[in-house]
């Protein structure tokens, strides 16, 4: 996994689609701590990023690094920005979905957001853009998205519910056309900025995943 940025507190990693960031996933398959921990052993992950999507992952060396983090996810000091292609054609150029999020009755692994919602219910606020409307030759929308809260599956279940799920999403998106030369989940995390132990603003990119490129070219 190439390192995007490191420092004595922090490491950034570019993660690759197809692997869990932790064993709490109840999988027998390594994960991005296993593989980091190897050289650090005392790592934390500061946040989480599903198997299948890609891009900018932070990583704590030390507590006192991973509670400052911590405190500024709580607070949505950090500002990440992911980019997605979805099914169809976005009609408005831009938006804010701002849809509470809870668990599906129909499927534990699935969240749900609008009517049905099952459990604790859960504010969730996602901003979007549409970057660019492809026909290939079905329709798609390239995104850049911008989520204000850090719920689980929160952008999957959030353009779901606006009837334009992303591509390519087994979970949420079974039966929904997949681009042409692309097998993973379209969802990758570009870039994330927040501040270190030392105030300084920290802005890390993802470069944008090949296959991406051919779709949106």
């Amino acid at each position: 996994m190439k390192v995007l940025y490191e420092d004595s507190d922090f490491l950034v990693i570019d993660k690759p689609s197809g692997i869990f960031v932790h064993a709490g996933e109840k999988t027998n398959e390594k994960t991005v701590l296993d593989l980091v921990r190897k050289k650090y052993p005392k790592i934390e992950l500061a946040h989480r990023l599903d198997k299948e999507t890609s891009g900018v992952l932070v990583l704590a060396k030390n507590e006192k690094a991973h509670q400052f983090l911590k405190r500024q996810f709580q607070s949505r000091e950090v500002k990440k920005i992911y980019v997605a292609i979805v099914n169809g054609w976005v009609k408005n150029d831009h938006g804010i979905i701002n849809k509470p999020i809870g668990r599906s009755p129909k499927d534990f692994r699935r969240r749900l957001a609008g009517r049905g919602v099952k459990g604790k219910i859960r504010e969730a606020i996602t901003e979007y853009k549409v970057l660019k409307r492809i026909e290939a030759p079905e329709k798609f929308s390239y995104l850049e998205i911008k989520p204000k809260t850090g719920r689980t599956h929160q952008i999957r279940v959030h353009m779901k519910f606006l009837n334009h799920p992303v591509a390519c999403d087994s979970l949420y998106n079974p039966k929904g056309a997949c681009p042409k030369g692309l097998n993973r989940l379209a969802l990758h995390a570009k870039s994330i900025e927040f501040t270190n132990l030392k105030s300084k603003i920290i802005k890390i990119e993802s470069p944008l995943p090949k296959e991406f490129k051919k779709i949106i070219s």
